[in-house]
């Protein structure tokens, strides 16, 4: 295949948002319709071939995926659920990594085991952006999606490390195992540390910085700053180090200032629609290329069929064994942790759909393993096939099993006595500062105490009508709408000058977005 050049990357990425947007308009899964779009096109004749170079995808990619993902996750969350995740994290892949290497095995005779194994690591790492999207849209459960989220961020680490394992054995260079386990531990260990020394640094750094645009720049560079420091200065795990710096920025953000918080939350927003519309559209338009590099017959169909099976079906034996053995042999796990809903059990089993780690793992393979057309060739089909299949029928499965949340009414109620005691306290304050304040002003500022107050309560009442707080912020989203048409029509004539305008808006535009609610 050809590289991939500028002109070709750029048409890429501007198609991919095109369809991104489509698909959000029509409320679709924007995810599984790049890979669809991106099948598609990759067998129209004339199309360019986009060359997956492997390095691109570790280093540019995929750090800031997983960071901001890292960012908005919760470190205390996580936290409170470490053990379903790591058995979900370590465990699942390590038995997937098995179960798949097995498959490929008896089914293709003539590959060697280690080169199997290689097929293993590199299909066993789930990618649950297509999953979380799906699984917010349809209020699943917090745990159920802290799980899927934990296991997503800390499964890449040992994958990757499998499969540096799997291909050192399948190239003659074969590990004895408790060299391989201790390899593991130590770029595991390795990894957390550059991760924490990262997240402290920047931490440091930014208290220092004191201006939203310098704060936001710097974060944009941690990342890639974690990912190469882990991986090419200490030779350990970069994509810990990544999650781990993510989670402790992201967990001390809130005590930042509100415009790197505004701006921070933007720019990585963007940054997530992009380079999630590139990397699916990518898988899509892999596919023609990866059926040319192989002689497609009946036994190779047949032999990526069962090594997709296996896939699906290893995560199903690993989950209900892995989310109730360990409760029932334990009174304290029992004492200290529900037992998990079979439905939320049964939604992550299916949710297991193959994503960028695999993609850029499997281009990764060296030339020189046995069996690498056929490795890609499954590899391939696992990703395509998990997305299109799980992902198509994950909210028929949700709703199917009607196992949803009751989250959300519970966040309305803490938000509101939280909101209640907030108002208070800013009252208090205000008693506490005011001197020569002129009447209207001290009753004004409490009226907006107030206000902020009483729309929580508000908003857990009956739904059919609207509320006070809803018709005030209605209202004043006109009022702010016809301010800002009132400015631009000065600037149109001259009145004002455009750097006016702009710091004019700005004001308006951090007002409605503080009355703005998901």
């Amino acid at each position: 295949m050809s590289d991939m050049h500028g002109p070709e990357l750029l048409l890429l990425l501007l198609g991919a948002l095109v369809v991104t947007s489509i698909a959000r308009r029509l409320n679709w899964s924007a995810p599984l319709v790049l890979v669809a779009v991106g099948l598609v096109v990759s067998f129209i004749p004339g199309v360019p071939e986009f060359e997956l170079d492997p390095h691109l995808i570790l280093v540019l990619v995929l750090p800031p995926l997983l960071y901001s993902a890292a960012l908005d996750s919760s470190y205390l969350n996580i936290r409170a659920n470490l053990r379903p995740i790591g058995l979900l994290a370590v465990g699942l892949v390590l038995f997937t990594t098995f179960v798949v290497g097995v498959t490929a095995k008896l089914v293709f005779p003539e590959l060697p085991f280690a080169a199997a194994l290689v097929l293993g690591a590199v299909v066993a790492p789930p990618d649950a952006v297509a999953a979380v999207a799906i699984g917010r849209k349809l209020g699943l459960q917090r745990r159920a999606m802290t799980l899927l989220v934990g296991e997503s961020l800390i499964n890449d680490a040992t994958a990757l490390t499998a499969f540096k394992v799997a291909v050192a054995a399948a190239a003659g260079a074969a590990m004895h195992p408790a060299e391989s386990v201790g390899m593991f531990l130590l770029v595991t260990a390795g990894g957390i540390a550059i991760g924490l020394l990262v997240g402290v640094l920047v931490r440091f750094l930014r208290k220092r910085l004191c201006e939203g645009v310098l704060e936001s720049a710097l974060g944009l560079l941690v990342p890639f700053g974690a990912y190469l420091l882990a991986e090419e200065a200490a030779h350990v795990s970069g994509v810990l180090a990544v999650v781990v710096a993510g989670l402790y920025v992201g967990h001390h953000s809130p005590r930042g200032t509100y415009t790197t918080r505004l701006q921070d939350a933007a720019v990585w927003r963007s940054v997530d629609v992009l380079l999630e519309s590139f990397v699916f559209a990518l898988i899509g338009l892999q596919v023609s290329a990866i059926i040319s590099d192989v002689d497609l017959d009946v036994t190779l169909l047949l032999g990526a069929g069962a090594v997709l099976l296996a896939t699906i079906l290893a995560r199903f034996v690993w989950m209900y064994p892995a989310s109730y053995v360990p409760l029932y042999l334990s009174k304290r796990l029992r004492e200290r942790e529900r037992w998990p809903h079979l439905g939320q059990v049964t939604v992550i089993a299916w949710a297991g759909m193959r994503g960028v780690v695999t993609l850029a793992a499997a281009a990764a393979i060296p030339q020189d393993v046995p069996g690498r057309e056929i490795i890609v060739f499954c590899a391939f089909v696992v990703t395509v096939s998990t997305l299109l299949l799980q992902g198509t029928t994950l909210p028929w499965v949700i709703n199917k099993i009607g196992f949803e949340g009751d989250d959300a009414r519970k966040d309305a109620l803490a938000e509101a006595q939280i909101q209640h005691r907030a108002a208070q306290a800013a009252v208090d304050r205000l008693d506490q500062e005011i001197e020569d304040v002129p009447d209207h002003v001290r009753d004004q500022l409490r009226a907006l105490a107030e206000h902020r107050g009483n729309a929580a309560w508000e908003r857990l009442g009956r739904q059919e009508e609207e509320s006070p707080a809803a018709a005030y912020r209605r209202l004043r989203r006109m009022m702010l709408s016809a301010e800002r048409d009132e400015f631009i029509k000065a600037r149109d004539v001259g009145e004002i000058d455009d750097e006016v305008l702009f710091r004019v808006l700005r004001e308006l535009d951090l007002e409605e977005a503080a009355l703005s609610r998901e």
